[in-house]
């Protein structure tokens, strides 16, 4: 499991908590009734956001869920999931992206990958997937090859790259393809007005997840001597966290202008809980609605603290795992329920202490407890995006 954006669910509530599985169970079935119960390793909790914006904006009037039966991972109880075009969409998406990121490990030779057998079977592995994932995109039509595309280009930009280019050069890519998708969801549900403004929302999300990536792995990067986008153009973490305020805002801008048939869990997870993410990366524990002045530095020894400890020496921090390594790692997190139900589990590839998705909020803003008149924020008044 992996993505940017995961739920507090203390900020959820019960409503919202059962959509957001009802979506995360679909596109892990949609994965396996389309691509076969290996491809289930797939599942991520960003891909699951183009699920949710597709029945944000569909009409209620066809069939958005369906009941699967027991699942180990539900404790063995029998639930409502998402089903249709935007569920495999979102697995068709997970599955071409996946591709890309295995072959990119296999070009690096990280970890076992450099060894020529392993790199062989991984290559078969992101070969079948990318095919698997070409086919899923063109059922619901939605051509995947603007996705390895921008994979491809990734590779020159990133070679080419240097102090003085700016970074949006090297996040241009990933803004391209999650653009794409996004904007495909529009189409799906019947309301081709939508598409600019969710593609718009699509290119900052892109940008964002980059960011963020580049902000959370920097340290690692540099004791390993691997590429970061902020080291090798020379950007500051004060220009990276400006980048990435403007995102957010422009992502809220771009969801005013869409029409949503129930668009409250499409805004808690690209509002407020993406908000939470950046202040994750950054270092700042608090909830999606910590306002802007709460930017500073963060407390000493926070994981994934780009600032370094105040008081001087920092952590030691735990080797990372290979890519075998980090998915059986992730298998049996995910089997187990820890990545939904556990407090705090060990990152399958980072080894980084992590909160699990379900896991009780140690918020700090006074509105998440006093706000709960309703589910979606409208009357919320410390919230800035204006809904």
């Amino acid at each position: 499991m992996f993505g940017i954006v995961r739920p507090c669910s203390h900020r959820l509530g019960e409503n919202l908590k059962t959509q957001w599985m009802a979506h995360l169970c679909g596109l892990c079935l949609a994965l396996r009734g389309d691509h076969g119960q290996f491809a289930r390793v797939v599942t991520n909790y960003d891909g699951l956001l183009i699920s949710v914006l597709t029945e944000a904006q569909a009409e209620r009037a066809g069939s958005w869920r369906r009941t699967a039966g027991p699942c180990p991972l539900r404790g063995m109880r029998t639930a409502s999931v998402a089903q249709g075009e935007g569920a495999r969409l979102a697995a068709a998406v997970s599955l071409v992206l996946a591709s890309a990121k295995v072959r990119d490990h296999v070009a690096d030779g990280d970890g076992l990958l450099a060894r020529r057998p392993v790199a062989l079977a991984a290559r078969r592995v992101a070969d079948s997937w990318g095919r698997a994932g070409a086919r899923g995109g063109s059922s619901v039509g939605f051509d995947t090859a603007l996705l390895v595309d921008a994979v491809d280009r990734q590779v020159g930009i990133e070679a080419l790259a240097g102090p003085g280019t700016p970074v949006l050069t090297v996040t241009e890519p990933t803004e391209t393809a999650t653009a794409a998708a996004f904007a495909h969801t529009a189409l799906l549900a019947g309301r081709p007005g939508n598409a600019e403004p969710l593609a718009e929302a699509g290119r900052l999300f892109g940008r964002l997840a980059h960011l963020l990536d580049a902000v959370e792995d920097r340290e690692a990067d540099t004791a390993s001597g691997a590429w970061n986008p902020l080291t090798a153009t020379g950007t500051s973490l004060t220009e990276a966290r400006r980048l990435a305020d403007d995102a957010l805002h422009g992502i809220r801008l771009a969801l005013r202008e869409a029409e949503f048939t129930d668009g409250r869990l499409a805004h808690q997870l690209l509002v407020h809980e993406l908000g939470r993410s950046v202040d994750r990366a950054f270092g700042i524990s608090s909830c999606g609605h910590a306002p802007e002045a709460a930017f500073g530095p963060p407390a000493p020894h926070a994981p994934g603290n780009p600032y370094g400890n105040p008081f001087g020496g920092e952590p030691p921090r735990p080797e990372r795992r290979g890519f075998w390594a980090g998915c059986a790692s992730a298998l049996g997190l995910f089997c187990t329920c820890k990545m939904c139900c556990a407090d705090e589990y060990e990152g399958p590839w980072s080894r980084r202490k992590r909160e699990g998705c379900f896991a009780n909020c140690e918020c700090d803003c006074s509105c998440c407890e006093a706000c709960q008149c309703c589910e979606c924020c409208e009357c919320c008044s410390c919230c800035d995006c204006g809904l």
